[in-house]
């Protein structure tokens, strides 16, 4: 099968983080995938939600958007809070960004994660998880500057989409293979190894337990050369 861009089965878009994209957040990231293009920062807020309140803990959410012009047609904005899809999106954000905290014993502030998609040609969620890691990094340097204690900060973490598509199983689906795949997944993962999150979906088909383990495999190696990626920008 012969990719749209002409990639390997196995090979990532071309990927760039451009780390403190923002000057004024305390953490940021511009990243592209291929076409896909997303602005992450990360603000550190105080005050906790009202669950987290006298726990002496902080937080780590997300929100997402999509700047209207971001696909081929004009969307319109979200001007009554997000619909059934962003709020799954940002649901995803916010787990796999809380998954790369060391701890959440910060003191009660609340680090909110933006990631707004500028262009998109498909994978936005995934880009979205693997630039925001990147501005939490920094925020929780910021942070920990600022408290003097530790930063809270864990271990990377990154997402990217896997599919079959004509029959074939391929790494970091642009739109064009994502609107034609059979099976859909995207999978989130913490450095080095470990899962935090698999979705897929038969959208025009099924999958059996070896083909979800091919794509895993699949999803593994993409997400490793992201890690290495993430590593580069924070100079880590």
């Amino acid at each position: 099968m012969s990719r749209p861009d002409g990639r390997r089965n196995n090979q990532l878009r071309p990927t760039v983080l451009e780390r403190r994209a923002n000057p004024f957040a305390e953490g940021s990231c511009l990243i592209r995938m291929g076409g896909t293009l997303v602005h992450c920062t990360a603000s550190v807020e105080p005050g906790v939600p009202g669950f987290k309140k006298g726990s002496g803990e902080g937080w780590v959410t997300a929100e997402y958007s999509m700047l209207p012009r971001a696909t081929s047609e004009r969307t319109s904005r979200e001007r009554n809070g997000p619909g059934g899809r962003t709020s799954e999106i940002q649901r995803l954000i916010g787990r796999s960004l809380r998954a790369a905290m060391g701890t959440m014993k910060f003191g009660e502030y609340t680090i909110r994660i933006d990631c707004d998609v500028l262009t998109a040609d498909g994978g936005t969620r995934c880009a979205s998880i693997t630039g925001a890691a990147v501005a939490l990094h920094d925020a929780c340097t910021w942070l920990a500057e600022k408290t003097g204690q530790p930063s809270p900060f864990g271990r990377l973490v990154a997402a990217v989409s896997v599919g079959t598509v004509a029959g074939e199983q391929v790494l970091d689906l642009q739109y064009l293979e994502d609107r034609d795949a059979e099976v859909d997944s995207n999978v989130v993962m913490l450095a080095p190894d470990d899962f935090v999150e698999v979705q897929g979906t038969g959208e025009n088909g099924t999958f059996n337990r070896a083909d979800l383990d091919a794509l895993l495999d699949l999803a593994q190696g993409g997400i490793h050369e992201l890690f290495a990626l993430q590593r580069t920008a924070l100079g880590l």
